[in-house]
């Protein structure tokens, strides 16, 4: 809900300066055990669950299924159950396929955050996005996000579709007929034409190009991609004034966004994005592990 998501922003705002001190050690998870399942490789989501899982003191575990039983063939279920048997108090697992996230929690017996399951959502993300866009704009109510890209097989772009609206955002939808949703939610703007899509927005979120997750052969009809949907500093003059450019990473530079944007800190908040990251997933974890602390 509206206020689930706000009330997590808040908790992650003390988070904020907590991860800027030189010394960033707080003890309320010491004592349990975080097993981070991550089936799909990750540099930002990953690091940071680890990051934020040591900074609050738990006993943190990173679980590769390139190095695991998985390799040898055994089953989502089995795995979980497996992991559930070793007594952790927190999972957070990243899985290819849609709807994973909700299976393992079924099987658990402790909180099970989803870190990206398939092309189906991304809430951590989501909810770093809208705190990345609430500290540069002060609020979410009434603001333009246009989100472009590959809104088809984007988790991301699946989560924020959901949270924003709730806020009181206006999100437009922008790509390749090939990359739009056949449908969008109500209230939601497709758009083929990158140009008028970002006309007046305030928020431009780029999206990487999912070849991974694609269907065979689709990603050869694209063409010129930047040419039609590549954004740069030319094209972010549609925008509104002041408009901030977003992107979840990893980036293709010069394929989706132009280099040069992307590392402009004025008109970029990438790397804010990835610094929020840190601590809005210290917050999920604080939060979620509280029942277990008596809390």
């Amino acid at each position: 809900s509206a206020d689930d998501i706000r009330f997590l922003l808040d908790e992650a705002e003390q988070w904020i300066e907590f991860n800027r001190r030189p010394r960033k050690q707080d003890g309320r998870l010491v004592g349990l055990t975080q097993i981070n399942a991550f089936f799909e490789n990750s540099t930002r989501t990953l690091v940071s669950f680890e990051l934020a899982g040591k900074r609050l003191g738990a006993q943190v575990v990173n679980f590769s299924a390139a190095t695991s039983s998985v390799k040898k063939g055994e089953s989502l279920k089995d795995t979980a159950l497996t992991l559930n048997a070793m007594r952790p108090d927190v999972l957070v697992i990243r899985h290819d396929a849609n709807g994973a996230a909700l299976q393992v929690a079924e099987l658990m017996d402790c909180p099970v955050i989803n870190a990206g399951d398939g092309s189906g959502e991304h809430p951590t993300q989501a909810l770093l996005d809208v705190l990345t866009i609430r500290r540069r704009f002060g609020r979410i109510e009434g603001l333009k996000v246009a989100i472009c890209g590959d809104i088809r097989h984007s988790r991301v772009a699946g989560s924020n579709m959901r949270s924003l609206p709730l806020l009181g955002a206006e999100v437009r939808l922008i790509g390749p007929p090939s990359l739009l949703p056949d449908l969008a939610p109500d209230g939601i703007g497709l758009f083929e034409d990158f140009d008028e899509g970002i006309a007046g927005a305030d928020v431009v979120m780029m999206l990487r190009i999912q070849h991974e997750r694609m269907e065979a052969g689709l990603s050869g009809t694209l063409g010129d991609y930047f040419g039609r949907y590549g954004l740069s500093r030319a094209r972010l003059d549609r925008a509104a004034p002041g408009a901030v450019v977003m992107h979840p990473g990893p980036m293709n530079r010069g394929v989706e966004i132009d280099g040069e944007l992307a590392d402009d800190p004025e008109r970029s908040a990438i790397l804010e994005q990835v610094e929020m990251g840190v601590a809005l997933r210290i917050a999920c974890l604080d939060v979620v592990t509280r029942p277990a602390r008596g809390g």
